[in-house]
């Protein structure tokens, strides 16, 4: 197909975001609908568009002749059975993360992908796409500073969503490196544990930061601190120490300021100026691939699954005062 009609299904940041990076960024495609169960900030979202239509109902998209495609970007206790009933649709899907908030769930939608017996679903880890974690993973795999021994992974916030648990900083944040740190070190994550300080004053009811250790099938030690109100911006980190030296991201703000005797970087507010790049090039590869019926060169339902036993096996650390935990990737 020369253009792939797009269905978004979710208007609120994410979504809009897509619908914005799509419009304006990615050629060979047109955003044909948008779905939000508020209508009326998915006609918000719809308007800004020259022939969009809007629903309150994300089956009707998924059933609309007119979307060849589906960007699933609503909450996530919604991405498992949206994302089967756009398998059954027989429609490629790009899901935000996570495939589905707990494990069981995204058992049941790798099965139902195996059983159509078509890879319909890419993940939207983005950071396989972004070019700082690209090149990352370019000197790892050349051998910049000898082999990894350790991997330091922060991630920073402005403040927490509206009813962030101490499980959602894991399957909403934290799963991110869940699937970067193995794909980085070509090695799967073997065991974790969770740990926590005591918690910032800005927030009750949340234990943040948070602070995971990893353990990949070749030995490398990973630390992982997710902190979602560390208040001073957006902030996201990476460094490598191998046998000879260290690798790691650097700040990509574009802009120094020099005034009143002093010399500073900005942050982003959030993830998306952080992280622009990465989607426009993840969303570009996967409607190259939705466009000649390939295979997209994103994450796959099976590597939300992966990531999501990792998730589990935190949270089962988290609740077992820190011990070590195995991680255990089902069969299906």
């Amino acid at each position: 197909m020369s253009t792939v009609r797009i269905g978004v299904i979710g208007a609120g940041n994410m979504g809009a975001d897509h619908v914005n990076t799509l419009h304006r960024h990615v050629s060979g495609a047109v955003v044909t609908m948008v779905a939000d169960i508020d209508e009326e900030r998915a006609a918000s979202v719809a308007g800004a568009l020259p022939d969009a239509r809007a629903t309150g109902d994300p089956y009707a998209l998924m059933a609309d002749p007119a979307v060849d495609a589906v960007v699933l970007a609503s909450h996530d206790s919604t991405h498992a059975d949206l994302s089967v009933a756009a398998v059954r649709a027989g429609k490629p899907v790009l899901c935000e993360k996570p495939l589905a908030p707990t494990l069981s769930e995204c058992v049941r939608v790798v099965r139902e992908e195996r059983q159509a017996g078509e890879r319909l679903i890419s993940l939207g880890f983005m950071r396989r796409f972004d070019p700082a974690y690209v090149e990352l993973k370019a000197a790892l795999t050349a051998g910049v500073c000898g082999a990894p021994l350790l991997l330091h992974c922060v991630s920073r916030g402005v403040s927490s969503a509206p009813g962030a648990t101490d499980e959602s900083s894991i399957t909403g944040s934290a799963i991110h490196e869940f699937d970067t740190v193995p794909w980085l070190l070509n090695s799967p994550i073997s065991e974790v544990s969770w740990h926590a300080p005591r918690s910032t004053a800005a927030i009750t009811g949340l234990r943040d930061p948070q602070l995971i250790l990893l353990r990949t099938a070749d030995g490398v030690l990973t630390t992982v601190e997710v902190f979602l109100n560390a208040g001073y911006g957006y902030d996201i980190r990476c460094e490598v120490t191998g046998e000879h030296g260290t690798v790691a991201l650097t700040n990509p703000a574009r802009l120094v300021t020099d005034s009143a005797r002093a010399r500073s970087l900005g942050y982003p507010a959030d993830w998306r100026p952080r992280f622009a790049d990465a989607y426009r090039l993840e969303l570009q590869a996967w409607i190259d691939a939705v466009a000649t019926g390939s295979h997209p060169p994103l994450a796959t339902a099976h590597d939300g699954l992966t990531a999501s036993a990792v998730a589990e096996a935190a949270i089962a650390s988290m609740k077992n005062r820190g011990r070590t935990v195995a991680v255990e990737v089902p069969e299906v």
